[in-house]
């Protein structure tokens, strides 16, 4: 026993210096950023420009791999279970992160104890339109019209338990307005029944809507943010329309499989924030009505465990379950 002990600082010396030379070798070979979406929309999109700029930095590709399905839990397990060497790594959301850990009995992973919180990386405010045949254009005057025709409006998601489901039922929650929820599967074909008027209301990031709103076929009635959309300025935000509670976003951040060494998750953190202040980005950003976050892996944590706790309360009042 005494000799095995006697080894022992030896052996964590060995081990330590093993996974410092790795680091310090990092990275030399592509690097993999799973997304829970497939090709195309918010979240393709940013961790492609993202990943074009962190390719430039550190030498080697940056590969996006889109895996979708069962509300990004497929995505999630896989990283959560990859090596911890910083060659693989998850862009999570406000589904993932947020309302995901409470719509499932029991998750293959730890939504917190399995991942390596790196930085946040962007936001996409979310606003509410309704389908031009719908007598509203203000928030007030449609609260005020679904009370008086109880049950008469849909709003569409993009899918059950994510963002656009909940933004819904935080507007329902806090103006009392009978609503209800038609899912989809995807915003495209949401979005295309909202504009033929199977639908009446939706709530989603700008990009889907704003040709349709520019068009005539949409009418923007409320921005869920603290401030005024970028790209809708004249449309007031819910708190100015009296719902300071209807504000939500989504988001996205970047985490590695817990266990990465913190020498790799400090390069990674330096190199996304590069790619998030590179002009080039946030003018495409912009554009797109989306908002850089950035911050350190510390802020991320707390950012994430804040979200979960929001969403609990939210998704057991509405009795959102998986499907």
């Amino acid at each position: 026993m005494k000799r095995l002990l006697a080894c022992l600082p030896f052996a964590l010396l060995v081990v330590t210096a093993s996974v410092q030379a790795q680091s310090d070798a990092y990275p030399s070979r592509p690097v993999r950023i799973i997304v829970t979406v497939p090709p195309g929309g918010a979240a393709d999109f940013i961790a492609r420009l993202v990943g074009t700029k962190m390719a430039e930095s550190l030498g080697q590709p940056v590969l996006v791999e889109n895996r979708a399905g069962a509300s990004g839990t497929i995505a999630a397990d896989a990283v959560a279970k990859s090596a911890p060497d910083g060659y693989t790594l998850l862009q999570n959301s406000i589904t993932t992160h947020g309302i995901g850990p409470h719509l499932y009995a029991k998750l293959p992973y730890d939504s917190i104890r399995d991942f390596a919180p790196i930085t946040m990386l962007a936001r996409l405010p979310l606003i509410m339109t309704v389908n031009a045949g719908v007598k509203a254009n203000t928030a007030q005057e449609f609260v005020a019209l679904a009370k008086a025709q109880p049950g008469k409006f849909g709003f569409a998601s993009s899918g059950n338990g994510g963002a656009p489901h909940m933004a819904g039922e935080l507007f329902r929650s806090a103006t009392g307005a009978d609503l209800l929820h038609v899912p989809y599967k995807g915003s495209g074909p949401a979005v295309a029944d909202l504009v033929s008027g199977q639908v009446q209301v939706m709530f989603d990031g700008a990009p889907s809507l704003l040709p349709h709103i520019r068009s005539g076929k949409l009418r923007a009635i409320g921005a869920a943010s603290a401030q005024r959309n970028r790209l809708l300025p004249e449309v007031p935000t819910f708190a100015e329309a009296g719902f300071p509670g209807v504000d939500v976003a989504l988001w996205y951040g970047m985490l590695a499989p817990a266990a990465t060494p913190p020498a790799i998750i400090a390069r990674l953190n330096a190199e996304i924030l590069k790619a998030l202040n590179a002009p080039d980005v946030r003018e495409r950003f912009a554009a797109q009505g989306t908002e850089a976050m950035g911050g350190t892996p510390g802020e991320a944590a707390i950012f994430i465990r804040s979200e979960i706790e929001r969403w609990g309360p939210v998704v057991k009042k509405a009795g959102v379950k998986a499907d």
